[in-house]
């Protein structure tokens, strides 16, 4: 390898060493499961907000939105930013500081758990139902992540993709099954700085290479409804699209995923302070919106690197998920200055996709060890055996996302829009429910979470290839459809018992 080479992989290098070492003295803190899994419900206002937010944009935000911007125009990439920027103000005004005081009322560190206890389901199905949902969608989810960071590496040093990927994952699974929730947050706070540094450097160089944004956005005016939010631009095929009504309210209703993702509610759940989630939620919402925002900008300036031979050319949104790298590695051979710059911009595509995973990680494996081992299936298990099984969850979901991701030709953008939409219609309505409407019962919980997790399915692989109206986001129907569904089941059902009532009122009155 170059010289440039070696001082770019010195600088990732640094940068992983710095997340084991966080994960180590994080494992000091973590002495019971509920530290593990929930941080004993003591992060700040600072790391609550940017923790979600890094959780939640994972590869997707550096690797994904850029490459749709860059082969697509502006429609679906903005679309998608703007409803993903409303549902991530809206969660955090809606749902945050009410989960925060409800979930800590009926003790609970789990999302299932919260679910279980809100409707007082003794039997457990709720449960088990939500931790099966995790488990299903978050394996997935994570093994979008460990794809990212196969790219990357493979892309920038040549390196066997399973290799890459396996090495990341590896250094993942290591901070997390030390440090657990309270090593993930605060990892997840660091690279989001990072994430964000690389987002500008990426973009401020890019701009300086084309000559300024007028240059930029002139090579692009010649592709009629490029920068067109209702028609947008097929790179690949040279065709000018068509982005009426209909797809509009199916991309915004990305925003919709935000209230049943379960790696960014625990994140209300953990707060120390429920009054300081104003604050979060002001840092959270503008970083989001710039950090989007410049991420669309860096696909749009790509396609006139790409005209000018310095990046691709790639096939399809796919292929141009390496528009960073492939940025930074040019950028790293002006210099030994800008060789660390380029490392700092791939760690922070490194950041965005390992602070995903790790919250995924996490979230799985609590939903094994805890839901479904010691909840559902009733086995009792000590403090230090809980952790063990905690630990060793991590261990195994991770194997299972490895195996999934082994193809490096799946796309991180496809991947993680089918996990988000079983999330949000399947968790999404239920918490909705379960904050804001004292009526719902357990029974109309379960159907809801059922109806729509399945619904995501039936309209992903039967109904939107009918293509026309039907070829719509999966989560809107799915998420609407589960909606209905608590709504009647619950009404036909019989009314919560009084001491649910009771704690529902008492917490209403509190928040």
């Amino acid at each position: 390898m170059s010289t440039t080479t070696w001082i770019i992989l010195g600088t990732i290098a640094v940068y992983m060493v710095m997340m084991i070492a966080i994960g180590i003295k994080a494992s000091t803190k973590t002495k019971s499961s509920g530290d593990f899994f929930l941080g004993g419900r003591k992060l700040g206002p600072y790391v609550t907000a940017m923790s979600a937010e890094a959780s939640d944009m994972s590869g997707w935000l550096l690797m994904g939105l850029p490459a749709v911007a860059m082969m697509g125009g502006l429609a679906e990439a903005s679309w998608t930013a703007i409803g993903l920027a409303i549902g991530t103000y809206l969660n955090w005004l809606l749902v945050a500081k009410r989960l925060r005081v409800y979930s800590q009322r009926v003790d609970a560190f789990t999302i299932p758990d919260f679910f279980s206890k809100r409707f007082g389901d003794k039997t457990r199905i709720l449960t088990t139902v939500a931790a099966l949902f995790i488990i299903v969608f978050f394996i997935p989810y994570t093994a979008s992540g460990f794809a990212a960071c196969g790219k990357l590496f493979a892309s920038l040093f040549g390196m066997d993709y399973m290799t890459a990927m396996i090495i990341s994952a590896a250094v993942i699974v290591l901070y997390c099954t030390l440090g657990g929730f309270l090593a993930a947050s605060t990892t997840d706070f660091i690279q989001s700085i990072i994430m964000t540094i690389a987002l500008f450097v990426v973009v401020g160089f890019s701009e300086g290479l084309i000559n300024g944004f007028d240059s930029v956005f002139a090579n692009v005016q010649g592709m009629d409804g490029y920068l067109n939010l209702f028609e947008g631009f097929n790179v690949a095929k040279g065709e000018t699209g068509s982005y009426g009504a209909l797809p509009v309210a199916s991309t915004l209703a990305w925003g919709l995923g935000y209230f049943g993702m379960p790696h960014v509610l625990l994140r209300f759940m953990a707060i120390e302070d429920k009054n300081k989630l104003k604050v979060s939620r002001r840092v959270a919402s503008v970083w989001v919106v710039i950090s989007m925002g410049v991420a669309v900008l860096i696909g749009v300036v790509g396609y006139s690197l790409m005209q000018k031979g310095i990046i691709g050319p790639y096939a399809d949104a796919s292929a141009a998920e390496t528009i960073i790298v492939d940025i930074a590695k040019f950028l790293g051979d002006f210099g030994w200055i800008p060789a660390v710059t380029a490392g700092i911009i791939l760690a922070g595509i490194l950041a965005s996709t390992m602070s995903t995973a790790d919250s995924q990680l996490l979230a799985a494996a609590s939903s094994v060890s805890q839901n479904v081992v010691q909840e559902t299936f009733g086995i009792k298990l000590s403090v230090k055996s809980s952790m063990w099984l905690a630990r060793i969850s991590v261990i195994a979901i991770s194997v299972i996302a490895i195996f999934l991701a082994r193809d490096p030709e799946s796309s991180v953008f496809d991947i993680v829009s089918f996990a988000w939409a079983g999330f949000g219609a399947a968790f999404g309505p239920v918490m909705l429910a379960a904050l804001f409407w004292k009526r719902a019962n357990k029974w109309g919980a379960i159907a809801g979470m059922l109806s729509g997790g399945a619904m995501v399915f039936i309209w992903k692989f039967l109904v939107a290839p009918l293509g026309g109206v039907w070829g719509i986001y999966e989560l809107l129907p799915a998420f609407v459809l589960g909606l209905v569904v608590i709504v009647v089941v619950s009404l036909l059902t019989g009314k919560p018992e009084q001491q649910i009532v009771d704690t529902y009122q008492a917490v209403k009155a509190d928040k």
